[in-house]
């Protein structure tokens, strides 16, 4: 990927649009996070401190994203609701290896007060379009909590599958954690293959 002064990717679907975060967005941004539910469970944040997010922290976060854009290193994208804009969650797409790999990492995060309308499966499966047709990715993987049920039901309806369980993989909740690895190769979807 060539190194743009300003990375910008969007796309369309039914109800959403995934895009690059911008400036004007803050408001939008900050009041959806401020209006999450309680955690739901713990691989829910729920409602947030969003105390030191001022609108100079905001543009901070949109420069490091465009940073880690252009070096290749991760691709970070809102989700807005067409209907109002609301801004319902985050994706991001992290570049694992390229080479003859051309192989990413996606992580997604739908705020709570928008759950359970289809909006995640929607999100991520335009996220998978954007890695395959504008990142040029072979193979995403998602890297899930082994208790996570409903980022694993996601994965599945989003039409990645399980490969594995990788033992002590990530550090979190104080100690090396397993995760389930689900994961797409694009050539071998016919949603995602060269005609489409």
């Amino acid at each position: 990927m060539s190194k743009e002064a300003n990375f910008e990717i969007q796309l369309e679907t039914e109800r959403l649009i995934v895009r690059s975060l911008k400036k004007e967005d803050y408001q939008n941004w900050l009041m959806e996070f401020e209006s999450r539910n309680p955690s739901q469970h713990r691989h829910d944040e729920g409602k947030k401190d969003m105390s030191e997010c001022t609108k100079e922290w905001f543009v901070k976060l949109i420069e490091k994203h465009q940073e880690l854009a252009v070096n290749d290193i991760a691709y970070i994208f809102g989700v807005f609701r067409k209907s109002d804009n609301k801004h319902i969650g985050m994706i991001d797409i992290s570049t694992l290896e390229r080479m003859d790999f051309q192989w990413g990492r996606i992580g997604y995060t739908i705020h709570n007060q928008h759950w359970r309308l289809g909006y995640g499966k929607e999100a991520v499966k335009a996220a998978l379009r954007i890695a395959h047709k504008d990142l040029g990715f072979h193979r995403i993987e998602a890297h899930i909590n082994i208790d996570n049920a409903a980022s694993i039901k996601l994965a599945e309806s989003a039409g990645m599958k399980y490969e594995c369980k990788r033992e002590g993989f990530i550090f979190e909740f104080g100690e090396w954690t397993d995760n389930l690895i689900y994961f797409i190769n694009f050539n071998d979807m016919p949603l995602f293959s060269n005609g489409n």
